[in-house]
């Protein structure tokens, strides 16, 4: 009975296998990429970057509001250190991913595996990862990041040639298609939470404050941002531990 046991049970799928069923499963957020990152192409096109520093961004960088927000400050003629700093506030969530990725993968993965990995990881790609059953293998994760990639860095580079041929009027519209992505981002959890509701309120209140009271109407953009965000980050994290979040539920 114990060798009819064995021959039953199935074998963990290979290499090639993983590929498939990563690329099939990241279809859809290929799909989703492909068309969020179409109106960032055309915030990179209002920035002045070119079809070919666009695609080239959004292919090493694989982050919505990390890649707005830097692009943004592009725009604005801000320094290095800002975009810099504002780019790594926006992304320091996907350090708290990667960890979770890391400790999902099979036994014995080498770091090569593990770094190929955390190149590629948001928000979508850990959902359909971390979904997953069992121990992950980095093949199937690889297969969903080579469909998700190229659909957001295709995405921006056609969002760019698109704004170069259209109508002034038709992308000042279309330009504020990521703002109401942003929108459906946060607008569900805040009405799910009063803490987040809170936060959001704050945020804007206070960015609103920033930018027309002195002294930090006279800092840059890109400095008002970083300031509100820790600040704002903190204090949410102070009034709101995790700790006594998971208590309430």
């Amino acid at each position: 009975m114990t060798s009819t046991k064995q021959q039953s049970s199935p074998l963990p799928p290979t290499k090639s296998e993983a590929l498939r069923q990563g690329a099939h499963d990241a279809i859809p957020v290929g799909l989703g990429y492909f068309a969020v990152a179409f109106s960032l192409g055309i915030i990179c096109r209002s920035s002045g970057l070119t079809v070919f520093q666009g695609f080239l961004a959004s292919l090493l960088n694989n982050t919505s509001a990390g890649e707005f927000a830097a692009i943004t400050l592009i725009g604005t003629n801000a320094s290095y250190m800002e975009i810099a700093l504002v780019t790594l506030i926006a992304n320091i969530r996907y350090m708290l991913m990667s960890c979770a990725l890391s400790q999902r993968m099979q036994m014995g993965q080498s770091f090569i595996h593990r770094l190929i990995v955390a190149f590629a990881v948001t928000d979508e790609l850990f959902g359909i990862a971390i979904a997953r059953r069992g121990a992950l293998n980095p093949w199937y994760y690889y297969g969903a990041m080579a469909v998700a990639i190229p659909g957001w860095a295709f995405g921006t580079a056609s969002g760019i040639i698109a704004g170069s041929a259209l109508p002034e009027r038709i992308v000042s519209a279309l330009s504020v298609a990521l703002f109401g992505m942003f929108l459906a981002i946060i607008i569900p959890p805040a009405r799910a939470s009063r803490m987040i509701f809170t936060v959001v309120l704050t945020s804007f209140i206070a960015s609103f404050v920033a930018a027309n009271v002195q002294p930090l109407a006279q800092l840059t953009g890109g400095t008002r941002t970083i300031i509100l965000t820790v600040l704002i980050a903190a204090g949410a994290a102070w009034l709101s531990p995790v700790s006594d979040q998971r208590k309430e539920g």
